[in-house]
């Protein structure tokens, strides 16, 4: 199967507790290996390169390392490793509240809405939620219809 959605949520973790890790690891990964849906960057400007900001990890190092193919473990391992051992709490809690906090503006809010079939009465406003129901809307267009 090629031109794969990412399916994981953007406010899932892995047991680091970094939010959108598992999500970066899969779409990386799935853009290593040339599946990636075209719709997706492997590795954006948005929540993936926050994630690599709040660890301080060089997005270079990531690339080189993601295109060995790790499984999300040895990708939790080697975050580790590059942090010496140990992720600074305080800055993971901060990277969190960063992704919980995001909102889209309302250009992008209402574009998502009209493609997932949803009236935008501003009730939902975060991006962890949207971009879901973005995901979803797409897997169920590429994929049920």
């Amino acid at each position: 199967m090629s031109d794969i959605i990412p399916m994981i949520s953007s406010g899932t973790t892995g047991p680091l507790g970094v939010l959108h890790l598992p999500r970066l690891w899969l779409k990386a990964s799935l853009g290593a290996a040339g599946k990636l849906h075209s719709d997706y960057p492997a590795i954006g400007a948005g929540y993936d390169q926050m994630v690599l900001d709040g660890l301080g990890i060089d997005k270079a190092a990531f690339e080189s390392f993601i295109a060995g193919k790790p499984t999300y473990v040895e990708t939790e391992a080697w975050i580790l490793e590059q942090k010496g051992g140990s992720l600074d709490q305080g800055a993971v809690t901060a990277l969190n509240d960063s992704i919980i906090g995001y909102n889209h503006d309302d250009d992008t809010r209402a574009g998502i809405c009209s493609t997932a079939g949803r009236a935008d009465d501003g009730s939902v406003k975060d991006a962890i939620h949207l971009n879901n129901l973005e995901d979803w809307a797409d897997f169920h267009s590429q994929n049920l219809k």
